[in-house]
């Protein structure tokens, strides 16, 4: 039976989160965030005074009879974001594990059902070798995400895939209207730091979500074993090898694995991005209510 999160019960569930996104984006009009400009909503927020030019139906006679000085009443102003899902279709995340695949999947059905829950627009990046597909155009409103989300599910996790080359060379990126989210098991010897750094100097939010199984987490492997790199094609490639495991090897694998959450951590820290490392084990709904509640994207 073929692994998959998203039904009608999943979705139903997340109806209570939302995005947290930072108000200094300056994103759509018509949306449901609140940012630090002043527009035309009907929640008042503040006062200043009147100065030439302004709009004189703004101003508030009330405290023009008190103070005999003419003061405008101020709006909050309330945008409409974009959210980019980048999803790493390569082979380590889903050929061999389709759990995995499935569950990366899920993340981003649930991060793209979260935005247009909240009125955001969002579109789904499939990252495959070093371009990324854009199968579903820009999405709004609910109806069309569901039209979407049934054909994400049939994606295939195959070959290699150059995270830095698909989103740097990705058309309509935007510039400080939204999130960017990289899911990911960044597996991978790809500049991925490349691409963290281009959507910030783009001026978008940034979150990288590493997937990983609990046998990556925490391998059982041990005797003679070969292993075979799920994304090489060639079998004499130098990522391929034969080893002996011991508990030594085992222990050396585990440091590495620490070594490069915190690579991933310290250089999202130093770039103000949000960084989450995530194992299949986890429900997604305690992801998202929990880890990404704890990085402030979600509200």
């Amino acid at each position: 039976m073929k692994d998959s999160y998203l039904n009608d019960d999943f979705f139903s569930r997340l109806e209570t989160l939302a995005l947290n996104l930072r108000a200094n984006l300056s994103g759509f009009f018509g949306g449901k965030h609140l940012v630090k400009t002043y527009g035309q909503t009907v929640e008042f927020s503040d006062y200043r005074e009147y100065m030439l030019g302004d709009d004189i139906r703004r101003i508030d006679w009330n405290l023009f009879s008190r103070f005999e000085k003419y003061f405008l009443k101020l709006f909050t102003d309330e945008r409409q974001m974009h959210v980019q899902i980048f999803l790493d279709c390569s082979a380590s995340v889903g050929k061999v594990n389709p759990k995995k695949g499935a569950y990366a999947v899920g993340a981003a059905a649930a991060l793209g059902f979260l935005a247009v829950h909240n009125m955001d627009k969002v579109s789904f990046k499939l990252m495959k070798g070093n371009r990324a597909e854009d199968p579903f155009g820009v999405l709004v409103g609910k109806n069309s995400f569901f039209r979407a989300i049934s054909s994400l599910e049939d994606v295939a996790f195959e070959g290699d895939t150059d995270i830095a080359e698909c989103v740097t060379t990705c058309p309509n990126v935007g510039s400080n209207d939204g999130l960017s989210v990289i899911i990911s098991d960044f597996f991978t010897d790809s500049n991925w730091k490349k691409a963290v750094d281009y959507l910030t100097y783009k001026k978008r939010q940034v979150l990288l979500i590493q997937v990983i199984s609990p046998e990556e987490q925490e391998p059982l492997y041990n005797g003679r074993v070969s292993l075979i790199d799920i994304e090489s094609s060639d079998l004499a490639d130098a990522r391929n090898m034969k080893l002996r495991i011991t508990r030594g090897l085992q222990l050396a694998y585990e440091e590495a694995l620490r070594d490069m959450i915190s690579d991933l951590k310290s250089f999202c820290n130093s770039r103000e991005a949000g960084f989450l490392s995530v194992c299949t084990d986890k429900p997604i709904e305690k992801m998202l209510f929990g880890e990404l509640l704890k990085v402030g994207i979600m509200a």
